[in-house]
């Protein structure tokens, strides 16, 4: 992969982390919103498997659905089948809180943050144990 490449996945992988870094900070916060954490935490899976598909030349359409990058990379890498029940969870946090309550139901609970940022670090985790050091971000 050329240095260009390898330096657009690491972009992609920063994002990751930071998303997990927000999504912790304001999950921390004894009055922090979750619903804006949560989403970070969807976002993090999102870009995670999107920095790994970048860096197997893998083209993906412009999503937030997670399933569908799962299964993206899936068809390159059958390990990332073990997280389409993740997915499955993070993927309507791309839209699922974002808006006022009385158009999309309750705000998060902690247990639910708690599970989403538990699995938004587990792909971002797999993805940079699998992809080379040199797309790991600084």
């Amino acid at each position: 992969m050329a240095d260009a490449g390898v330096a657009l996945v690491a972009s992609w992988l920063e994002k990751a982390s930071n998303d997990l870094k927000t999504a912790r900070i304001i999950g921390a916060a004894a009055d922090g919103p979750l619903d804006t954490a949560i989403y970070h935490c969807q976002q993090a899976a999102e870009k995670s498997i999107k920095g790994y598909l970048v860096f197997r030349e893998t083209a993906f359409e412009k999503s937030h659905d997670v399933v569908r990058l799962v299964r993206q990379a899936e068809a390159v890498d059958d390990r990332f089948a073990q997280f389409l029940g993740a997915a499955e969870l993070l993927t309507p946090l791309a839209w699922q809180f974002r808006y006022p309550t009385d158009l999309v139901g309750e705000e998060p609970t902690r247990a639910q943050f708690d599970e989403a940022l538990e699995h938004a670090q587990t792909v971002y985790d797999f993805v940079l144990n699998t992809l080379p050091a040199e797309t790991h971000p600084a």
